[in-house]
């Protein structure tokens, strides 16, 4: 019998596999005689009424089942990978990567460049279609795919081509054209590296990108991250870039008469412009790339502002970590919170291991931390989810350094830790302080 990558995470309950004793650990063969290579394929081929599994069980033994149930009901069954078969790797060399620019000794994981439309359409990664094949695109077609995230960066070929470091990247709108015609939705990022696609590059590309505007959800425009180990010099996005950035956006936007493009939350943050209402970021649809995330913050805070207590039991310490990008916010916060009992701690994690350039929240490391804390007195600390690392919906409780939640607590066994699940909102901050 041929090994089998399809292997079970675990099992629903009351579901389809839970009555088959169908266990975690074991493999799926075949699914009505063929071997998926992915959940995609995995779910087309399980949508049927009669279905005939193949199992190994961990033991090695296998077992045939003859399924009758409901189109498309679920068998139940959760998979350790979305991907059956090999990831595809990522083809480019870019000259903004930040892979490239890492330190060696991290998880092995932070290493691994995938460019998988699979996983984008999975689980909202980003693409270059710089690898695609034809199966791919008689794939994306078969299975109705909607929505991809695109990496696009320019449309201009030459310049596409010199900014990833591969010729096969010159076409791509020729192959958004294609998503188009197939009624592929795309949601279409822009890193921002000055002297190379900025500008007038940058109104060039919304420009083209005017010819696929049916099927673009949206498009984030976030600044290059530059780190400490990136070995060549590279222009950074000051104040008078991002101003530029922004206004460049606005003018697309209001010609094609939708909000479609939008800056990452950086770009205001650097032009020490105002972050723009709610209606800017409509439904939010890049979140996950700094798109809105303060907005959201913001509002949420006003909102739980009224329902903070005035006075807690006993005089308490809380002490907000974050990094430099939300400092600030989080200081006018801390500015308009009165509570008798209180005292409210913003401290800004400069981030000494990737470099003082950058300056999210998810690529603060645990050493950080430590340093920043080790002198000081912290009762309860909250640090955001976004730090650590994410595998699926969850986190675990691991930095990028490799260091865990542990060693942050042993700095002072008395530190209560707090993780903030939800990021773009206060509404654990305020639970937090109306439990004392």
């Amino acid at each position: 019998m041929k090994n089998s990558n399809i292997i079970v995470e675990d099992i629903i309950k009351n579901s389809i596999a839970e009555d088959l004793k169908i266990q975690k650990g074991d493999k799926i063969i075949s699914v009505n005689n063929e071997v998926p290579k992915d959940i995609i394929e995995y779910s087309f081929l399980t949508n049927e009424e009669n279905i005939n599994l193949l199992v190994e069980h961990k033991n090695g033994i296998p077992e045939e089942y003859e399924i009758e149930k409901d189109f498309d009901e679920d068998l139940g069954i959760i998979f350790t990978s979305a991907v059956f078969d090999c990831v595809k790797k990522c083809q480019n060399h870019c000259i903004f990567c930040f892979v490239d620019q890492q330190p060696k000794g991290l998880r092995k994981s932070l290493y691994v460049k995938d460019d998988d439309w699979r996983l984008s359409y999975i689980q909202g990664t980003y693409i270059t279609l710089t690898n695609f094949k034809e199966e791919d695109w008689q794939r994306i077609e078969k299975y109705h795919i909607s929505p991809l995230f695109i990496s696009v960066h320019t449309t201009n070929p030459l310049l596409r081509e010199k900014m990833t470091r591969n010729p096969n990247a010159k076409n791509i709108m020729e192959q958004l054209k294609r998503l188009k015609k197939i009624h592929t939705k795309v949601h279409i990022q822009i890193v921002l590296c000055p002297g190379y696609n900025d500008g007038e590059e940058l109104r060039k590309t919304l420009d083209d990108l005017k010819q696929i505007k049916t099927i673009i959800k949206s498009i984030a425009i976030v600044p290059v991250g530059i780190s400490k180990y990136r070995k060549e010099q590279f222009k950074k996005v000051d104040k008078k870039i991002a101003l530029q950035t922004i206004k460049i956006i606005e003018e697309f936007n209001n010609s094609v008469k939708k909000q479609i493009a939008m800056a990452s939350d950086e770009f205001f943050i650097i032009a020490e412009h105002e972050i723009p209402n709610k209606k800017y970021y409509g439904d939010f649809l890049q979140i996950e790339d700094g798109v809105g995330a303060i907005r959201l913050l913001k509002d949420s805070f006003e909102k739980n502002l009224k329902k903070l207590k005035k006075k807690i039991k006993k005089p308490s310490k809380v002490t907000i970590a974050t990094a430099t990008t939300a400092y600030k916010i989080f200081i006018e916060f801390a500015k308009k919170i009165n509570i008798e009992n209180l005292e409210l701690e913003i401290l800004e994690i400069k981030n000494n291991f990737f470099g003082n350039d950058i300056n999210v929240a998810g690529l603060i490391v645990a050493k950080d931390i430590i340093d920043t804390i080790k002198n000081k007195k912290i009762e309860h600390l909250v640090i955001p989810s976004v730090m650590l690392k994410k595998t699926g919906e969850n986190y675990e409780e691991i930095f990028l350094d490799g260091l865990s939640t542990n060693d942050i607590k042993a700095v002072n066994k008395n530190i209560k830790l707090h993780i903030l699940k939800d990021c773009y909102s206060f509404d654990e901050i305020k639970n937090l302080i109306n439990s004392m």
